[in-house]
């Protein structure tokens, strides 16, 4: 998959036509990943890039917590070094701003196609709780179903709470446990039951299912957007 590295507009040959063939092939990539459905990990890609580049536009300058984790901070001053030299030079800000201006309606039309694609997943989504849900619901059992429905992937997940000043997040992880093959006999109930049989560690455990009712790939798009929708789910219930 073509990729375009995080400070692709600061790096290398500052030249309006060369930058021009590496955004339209990267986004020509993003757009037939779409086309897949194969939503991750490119429609993240695209929101890094699109925040950086609406920074450096608003404020000429670049901000550490727009970049993905892969970036360390020591890498990042670097760059800050190099942007900031940029700035300086008004016929290389010019070509700057004129590939920004170029590459920003772009972002935002694939953008979109992505947005639509990940709404599509999300409304084809059904979750549930599995048995009685306990009082702590931040732990359990996440058993995941890809269109139509032949097995039951069954993921450990624990939601992470964390605040700064002014919001609250959630981040979740997951841990694939099995796959299990469906059957008449094999209900999400008697699979939980099973569960706490055999892993004794969550003796009454949080326990939700997430149905797929169109194809999507699994690891591309149904389990991270499945994801979002139990930290979405799980936070409704402690609401």
């Amino acid at each position: 998959m073509s990729t375009l590295p995080v400070n692709w507009l600061t790096e290398g040959l500052i030249d309006f036509e060369y930058k021009k063939y590496l955004l339209l092939a990267y986004l020509q990539t993003a757009k037939t990943e779409f086309g897949q459905k194969r939503l991750y990990p490119v429609f993240s890609d695209l929101i890094v890039h699109y925040r950086n580049l609406q920074q450096v536009k608003e404020h000429k300058k670049l901000v550490y917590e727009q970049f993905p984790q892969r970036i360390s901070r020591a890498d990042f001053e670097k760059l800050e070094l190099v942007y900031e030299k940029i700035v300086e030079d008004d016929e290389t800000m010019q070509q700057i701003e004129e590939i920004i201006q170029y590459a920003s309606p772009l972002f935002g039309e694939v953008l979109e196609e992505g947005k639509e694609l990940y709404d599509f997943v999300e409304r084809h989504l059904e979750i549930s709780s599995v048995g009685i849900t306990p009082i702590y619901h931040n732990e359990g059992y996440l058993f995941l179903e890809a269109y139509p429905g032949k097995e039951t992937q069954v993921y450990l997940f624990r939601i992470t709470v964390f605040e700064n000043t002014y919001e609250k997040y959630r981040g979740i992880n997951t841990q694939l446990l099995q796959t299990v093959r469906r059957g008449l006999a094999q209900t999400h109930e008697t699979l939980k039951v099973q569960l706490v049989k055999e892993r004794q560690e969550l003796p009454n455990p949080a326990t939700f299912a997430v149905i797929s009712k169109v194809p999507v790939p699994l690891e591309n798009s149904l389990l991270p957007i499945a994801k979002r929708t139990l930290v979405k789910f799980v936070a409704g219930l402690a609401a």
